[in-house]
């Protein structure tokens, strides 16, 4: 694991522990919950057949919640626009199989190259930090922003 994914995870897991009642945090947060065996072939099929994948409620033309146009809007200002995009409000056993392969409760779920990164709260911190300029570059992507920053710099 990268080491801006290894922060992205051990943020994951602060905020896990801050967030659940109980002091137990999401045990086994990325790692692959037993669910009906077809399913979860398919699902890491859809994570690992695209560079970067987004499990969002409603389209990236048509968000249906903040978080999810929060994720898309993220992707837009660095450029990424060639991604795969899954609503989950078309399909309930999506919403929830998703939910149960990344072991994550929430929705909007992004991976890069088949792996789990997060949701919004994640991929923002990952903006903001400038991590996900360097695991666009991984995966091939030129972030927009780094064009932008050179353009603000002549």
């Amino acid at each position: 694991m990268s080491a801006s994914l290894g922060r992205a995870a051990a943020a994951l897991l602060r905020w896990g522990r801050g967030a659940v009642g109980g002091g137990g945090g999401l045990p086994g947060v990325g790692v692959r919950a037993a669910s009906s065996g077809g399913q979860a072939e398919q699902l890491d099929a859809l994570v690992k057949k695209d560079k970067v994948v987004v499990f969002l409620k409603g389209t990236p033309e048509q968000p249906q919640c903040g978080f999810s146009n929060a994720v898309v809007q993220i992707l837009r200002l660095h450029g990424v626009r060639d991604y795969a995009a899954y609503n989950v409000l078309d399909d309930p056993e999506l919403r929830q199989g998703i939910k149960d392969y990344s072991n994550w409760p929430t929705i909007p779920q992004v991976y890069l190259n088949g792996e789990f990164v997060g949701g919004c709260d994640i991929l923002l911190q990952m903006h903001q930090n400038g991590d996900l300029v360097e695991e666009l570059k991984k995966l091939g992507i030129r972030s927009a922003l780094i064009d932008e920053k050179n353009q603000d710099s002549k």
